[in-house]
């Protein structure tokens, strides 16, 4: 959850929701609170201003005259969004990585950055990567009293049986990486209680069980569930959701949340690759307590079918539109154009990637009206951010030598979104790794401000730097695809500046949709980011 800053001018106080845990998933967004103290800051400043290598950031210089403020159409922005939402599956209406929904978006953005003017590329990259082939079912049974004599529990002759049947999507969902299953109901499997799943004694009790996890405690990630069910060999695992979204999006329920699973740890675990046969589903608060009443806490049973295909590698795409300047020092902007498999990802990451576009298309119109820029400008979309930044990640490696001979900055939008509930939350947090391009975000936040009050007044904006080391607090968060353009080139850390939004409960559920898209929300990211990236290009 974040926490906002109470001076919107005070931008050494930084809040931002975040979506990501890096640690237990390469891709699964959780909230961050950046805090850094003006102590800190000022002493960062100071040596910034004591700099001789940077002359336009000395005491006695002149404020930096950054021009005419770049136009952001809103309007155009929202269509972007509504057109990617639009290719989502015809059932989950998601564009999971890898699927036909992914390649029809990719080559959506493909050619509007050709129509746009750019050098128009389409990447494409063989990825380790899961596919959910069906629709999945799951059910639980209560045995009948009333059937024909020696019925079977819970098969057709059993007349007096209870089915319960959960609903896919909202009631539960697939989780990264997860295997298939086809347990029935005349297996009678049993279902073990497994607590916040620390107790190691507990997971050797469930071989060849069903494992149940409640989403409390400190070992609760996906990776760590799933790293312990193939140590143990289990033959599934639920977890129930019951802490995280509970009454703030639909009743009282804790609504089930997809989450990635760390590929290289568990194939580790497995011994080379995801285990096939491993199911892995989140169920919501409601629909777990109704499976703990009638299979843990009772006689019941479960059935659950799940069709899914892991020990593959699929194809995810990059999209790209460069357009070439009088050097090859290079701008790129970039945001990952997947998302989950069962929702719309208008927010996670219909914004970020519609951001992209709007700024694609400011610098269109800049370059036919100010003529092409000294700097080489890209904007890129990346397929398979939810699974592992897969798309990101290989592109990197791809182009390495270019990168490190010649990237000045990698701007990434993954959620720079403010629901429009105020209630949830006000902020928008932008912040980068390298003090340079800290002050001049900083300074040009400070003239959105002036120039745009009723939006200042509304949201806070907070800028914040993150120069520190890999994994340390006051590192870069690895939680999105600015990481690998960080610290996966060759010969240097590369410089990235990034956005976060605040408010946006939804993210990662069936309910990310475009009613709670809020477009004006974008305009602060696009606005500073545009501006900056105006005057380092001309």
């Amino acid at each position: 959850m974040s926490s906002d800053a109470a001076n919107p001018d005070d931008s050494d106080v930084i809040s931002a929701e975040i979506v990501e845990d890096w640690v237990e998933a390469n891709n699964r967004r959780t909230a961050i609170e950046f805090l850094r103290s003006t102590t800190v800051m000022a002493s960062i400043l100071t040596v910034l201003f004591l700099s001789s290598t940077i002359l336009y950031f000395m005491l006695d210089e002149e404020p930096v005259d950054y021009g005419a403020s770049m136009v952001f159409d809103q309007e155009r922005t929202r269509s972007f969004a509504e057109d990617l939402v639009s290719m989502g599956h015809p059932e989950w209406q998601g564009r999971m990585s890898g699927s036909a929904e992914e390649q029809a978006t990719a080559e959506y953005i493909a050619n509007l950055f050709e129509e746009l003017g750019y050098q128009s590329t389409l990447h494409t990259y063989e990825v380790p990567m899961h596919s959910i082939n069906s629709e999945p079912s799951l059910r639980v049974c209560a045995p009948g009293t009333v059937g024909s004599f020696g019925a079977a529990p819970c098969s057709p002759a059993d007349l007096g049986q209870q089915i319960t049947t959960f609903n896919h999507r909202s009631d539960y969902v697939i989780q990264g990486f997860s295997g298939e299953s086809s347990i029935m109901f005349g297996e009678d499997i049993e279902v073990v209680h497994l607590g916040n799943g620390s107790d190691s004694g507990l997971w050797a009790s469930a071989a060849g069980k069903i494992g149940y996890v409640e989403s409390s405690g400190t070992k609760t990630g996906n990776t760590f569930v799933m790293t312990s069910a193939i140590e143990n060999d289990l033959s599934a695992i639920i977890r129930v959701n019951k802490d995280s979204n509970c009454g703030n999006i639909e009743g009282s329920d804790c609504v089930p949340i997809f989450k990635g699973t760390n590929f290289e740890a568990i194939a580790e675990a497995n011994g080379g690759g995801a285990p096939s046969q491993l199911a892995f589903i989140a169920m919501s608060k409601d629909a777990g307590e109704i499976l703990e009443s009638v299979v843990i806490n009772g006689s019941g049973r479960i059935e659950m079918i799940i069709d899914v295909t892991n020990d593959q590698e699929l194809t995810v795409r990059v999209p790209c539109g460069t357009y070439y300047g009088a050097t090859e020092e290079l701008l790129i902007v970039g945001g990952h154009h997947d998302t989950v498999y069962h929702g719309q990802g208008a927010v996670d990451n219909g914004a970020g990637t519609a951001s992209v576009l709007e700024m694609a298309s400011m610098f269109s119109e800049h370059i036919a009206e100010h003529g092409a820029p000294e700097l080489t400008i890209k904007f890129c979309t990346w397929g398979g951010e939810e699974e592992g930044l897969w798309g990101s990640r290989a592109y990197v490696a791809d182009m390495n030598q270019d990168l490190s001979d010649n990237l000045r900055l990698y701007i990434n939008l993954d959620m720079n979104h403010v629901d429009k509930d105020a209630t949830r939350g006000n902020s928008v947090t932008l912040f980068t790794n390298h003090p340079t391009d800290y002050s001049h975000i900083k300074s040009l936040a400070e003239e959105y401000r002036n120039n745009n009050p009723a939006m200042a007044d509304k949201y806070t904006i907070n800028v914040g730097l993150y120069d520190g080391e890999l994994g340390e607090s006051d590192g870069m968060p690895c939680n999105s695809d600015h990481c690998p353009f960080v610290y996966e080139l060759d010969e240097k850390r590369g410089r990235a500046a990034v956005c976060y939004g605040s408010g946006s409960w939804e993210y990662h559920t069936y309910l990310d949709e475009m009613d709670r898209f809020n477009e004006e929300s974008l305009g602060i990211s696009i606005t500073i980011y545009s501006n900056y990236m105006k005057f380092l290009a001309w």
